[in-house]
């Protein structure tokens, strides 16, 4: 990445200021604008998020922000109400009082002196979200958004569930925004008062996992907020930005199928992070591609970015499976929009000896029933922390699944958009999951996960309304699995996998569970690409300076499996160690380490046990605390157990402790 230490205009910034509510709540705030900008006042780029502006988002803040400021633009950073070192609480993500505030805060953006009355947001996951739901209100300053690694639906694609089956990341983001909703507010803004405020969040402090475990089916708690309830309410401009790498990959061609406002997509190969210091390579000048979007949208200047193909995606070129990839090599497409002209619909057969093109019925039965621990080779359900996180060989899981193998392809197959299967057939219980993976083996036998989708058979017509099985009564259903871009080579064969079980992406069904497919059609279709590559339309990544830091403790992600031969369990454990590090500016030192440990055992449901531990330290000079967080579930198959615990310390002195424990009725799941 180049950094840039010059811009056109230069750069002040007000390190902190409170943004004063109606109720009397202020939010802190983190502003970058040109030093004249109150002698020619500039649009304004809205970021608003829960994540402490002085070390959470620092690193990133500091790359992005300055450099848009030194474009033209008035970037302001708000800590959410209840976060850093703004007033009040926080009991939820994405409620109607986020939403309020947000509303009012853009309304004050827009009566500064330094502003022009225009305004964007702009935002990767909470900030994606809350930007797209924001539009959704159609403030009138708001005039455009960069939404990125967010969705439009939040059952359907979020941490929570995903197929209506209960994610195991639902425990593990509930355990982390525990921890981090426990920062304390740095006396050095705040002010005397800072121990009050610290005390006043500690012992309100909402267990997030509750509800988000209670509401199994979509109802209105998930309804609220995701903005594919009515398209049509956003009408400020929108370009969706995602990543392969990611977990919210669906949300950008859906979301161009159904916008009805100006729209662009693009999709890379990276994770969950901005696409000009992301993971894997190839980075692209996102800061430049995001000026010319301001600029046509904020400013009027005629960039030339409407009048590009809507659509643009990194098709994948097939690699080895690792659980770590610095770069992925590929080609840069573009489409008109979504669904696409250059994008065709194959079909394949599962039959008795094989995947087959064309349409061909299975003659003889077929079943399956997984270990409980089948699918722990399938990764990480977000990529997040930059650790080994990627799926690795599949083969160890196929070997627990119904696999359906293609004959070597005699030519390149071009996959962008979704995958789906249509299956007949039956479970032997009134409840169960299916998983189905589509994997690229190669003439060596390696199988590298190219996709995969997962559906809950109590929730199979539609996500809102359980329907539990009649086991040994035939049913039609349909997986659709995540969008994805990916050439698999000439020679290679497609390889459908179906299971009953992927642990730990998902909580095992209630009980062991037997699928049986039925002679017939048993379908996949796959979305094929026609059309040709693009030279790269982006610039090489540009940057403003980095934060001055120093590292005390080097970040040390890990993920590690360990099976109990004698028992049969499973453990699949993730350590999360982000190190120690002080921010040199202002001093302020912050440490930062998860480990979470997910168990189950073959053929016992019961078995199955989550156990997430966070240690969040800090200080400066002469003070110091640490926050234990902990959180636990275990189930039968009527209920969940869930419970949690959070210590925290002043300079070693117990401060806080509270304690969770809930039973939760399995509904759905």
């Amino acid at each position: 990445m180049h950094t840039k230490h010059e811009f056109p205009r230069q750069v002040r910034e007000i390190e902190h200021l409170l943004i004063p509510l109606k109720d009397g709540t202020r939010l802190a705030a983190r502003i970058w604008l040109p030093a004249d900008a109150e002698q020619h006042p500039v649009p304004a780029i809205l970021e608003y998020l829960p994540y402490r502006k002085v070390d959470g988002t620092a690193v990133r803040d500091a790359l992005t922000h300055p450099y848009l400021a030194g474009h033209g633009y008035a970037c302001v950073r708000v800590d959410i109400r209840g976060n850093g070192e703004s007033d009040g609480l926080m009991l939820d993500e994405y409620l109607k009082q986020e939403q309020d505030d947000a509303l009012e805060v853009i309304d004050w953006i827009s009566r500064q002196p330094w502003c022009n009355g225009n305004l964007g947001m702009m935002g990767i996951s909470w900030g994606g979200f809350n930007s797209l739901q924001l539009a959704a209100r159609r403030p009138k300053p708001l005039k455009a958004i960069i939404t990125i690694c967010s969705t439009d639906d939040r059952y359907a694609d979020d941490v929570h569930f995903k197929g209506g089956n209960l994610l195991l990341e639902n425990m593990g983001w509930a355990a982390t925004m525990l921890s981090f909703s426990a920062a304390v507010p740095d006396p050095r803004l705040v002010g005397d008062d800072w121990q009050a405020m610290w005390k006043h969040r500690l012992e309100n402090m909402p267990l997030l996992a509750k509800p988000w475990i209670e509401h199994s089916t979509r109802d209105a708690y998930w309804a609220h907020g995701s903005i594919c309830e009515n398209y049509e309410d956003i009408e400020a401009a929108v370009y969706c930005v995602g990543g392969w790498g990611d977990a919210y990959r669906n949300t950008p061609v859906r979301m161009m199928e159904h916008l009805k406002c100006p729209k662009k997509a693009l999709i890379g190969p990276w994770i969950h992070k901005y696409p000009h210091f992301a993971i894997p390579d190839p980075a692209i000048g996102f800061l430049q591609e995001a000026l010319r979007w301001w600029d046509h949208w904020l400013k009027g200047i005629d960039t030339g970015i409407m009048d590009e193909p809507e659509c643009t995606f990194y098709l994948q070129e097939a690699q080895p499976p690792s659980a770590m990839t610095a770069y992925r090599p590929g080609d840069w497409v573009q489409t008109d929009g979504w669904p696409a002209s250059q994008v065709e619909q194959q079909q394949f057969s599962l039959t008795d000896n094989g995947l087959k093109p064309g349409e061909h019925a299975m003659t003889s039965p077929a079943g399956v029933c997984s270990p409980l621990t089948t699918g722990v080779h399938g990764g990480e359900y977000c990529a997040i922390w930059f650790g080994p996180d990627f799926p690795t060989d599949q083969r160890r899981d196929d070997a627990l699944s119904l696999c359906f193998d293609s004959a070597p392809l005699s030519e390149s197959l071009p996959l962008l958009g979704n995958p789906s299967i249509a299956l007949r057939g039956s479970v032997d219980q009134d409840c169960g999951q299916v998983t189905v993976r589509l994997s690229d083996v190669a003439p060596d036998g390696r199988a590298t996960l190219i996709s995969y989708g997962t559906l809950n058979l109590a929730l199979r017509n539609d996500p809102a309304v359980l329907e539990p099985p009649v086991p040994g009564e035939e049913m039609a259903f349909e997986v659709q699995l995540d969008n994805i871009g990916y050439k698999v080579p000439a020679g290679h064969r497609l390889r459908v996998a179906i299971a009953t079980a992927h642990f730990p992406l998902l909580w095992p069904s209630p009980k062991l569970t037997t699928l049986s497919l039925v002679p017939g059609q048993q379908r996949l279709t796959l979305p094929v690409y026609r059309g040709e590559s693009i030279d790269n339309p982006f610039q090489p990544p540009e940057s403003a300076q980095p934060v001055n830091m120093d590292f005390l403790r080097e970040s040390s992600p890990k993920r590690t499996i360990t099976e109990d031969v004698a028992s049969g369990e499973v453990c699949v454990r993730v350590d999360d160690d982000m190190g120690t590090y002080r921010f040199l500016d202002h001093g302020l030192w912050v440490e930062q380490k998860a480990t979470e440990e997910y168990r189950t055992r073959p053929e016992d449901p019961d078995a199955t046990k989550a156990d997430i531990h966070w240690l969040y330290r800090a200080g400066r000079d002469d003070w110091e605390v640490r926050v234990e967080s902990e959180l636990h579930l275990a189930c039968d198959e009527q209920h969940f157990y869930l419970s949690a615990r959070q210590q925290a310390w002043l300079d070693g002195d117990l401060f806080n402790d509270k304690s969770w424990e809930y039973r939760i009725p399995r509904l759905a799941q």
